[in-house]
């Protein structure tokens, strides 16, 4: 599944100025939900300072299509290199729901090492609210 998700990731990816305000697709993320469906998203910089960064658009892309319950992550960057998602991004996928947790992201390929988001977040704030 990681390498089907690697190669939705790296079909997204294109870094590009969109206009002299706005620059977007250098980094780009893949997320595999609980119902088996995949969603992509790319960062979008922008000027003004409202950033959103690939995992983020990835979720917006899932929630907009009813799901809200992720499995596994994979971001790259514009060196198709694996990167893990910002403090934002995962605070946003803790709050999603009670066992996000268990989410594994990827951080190698080729020896297939994944990272729990609850290791990234080992104190987090908000478990006694769901």
């Amino acid at each position: 599944m990681w390498e089907q998700l690697y190669k939705e990731a790296k079909k997204v990816l294109d870094g590009r100025e969109i206009s002299p305000f706005v620059y977007g697709g250098q980094v780009a993320a893949a997320i595999l939900t609980k119902d088996h469906n995949i969603y992509t998203g790319v960062c979008v910089d922008g000027t003004c300072g409202l950033n959103v960064c690939a995992e983020r658009n990835a979720i917006f892309n899932m929630i907009t299509n009813g799901e809200n319950q992720i499995v596994k992550v994979l971001t790259i960057d514009y060196n198709n290199e694996l990167r893990t998602p910002c403090g934002v991004c995962r605070e946003m996928m803790m709050q999603l729901d009670k066992d996000a947790g268990e989410i594994e992201i990827l951080v190698d390929l080729e020896n297939l090492e994944v990272v729990k988001l609850k290791e990234l977040m080992p104190l987090w704030w908000g478990k006694e609210r769901f």
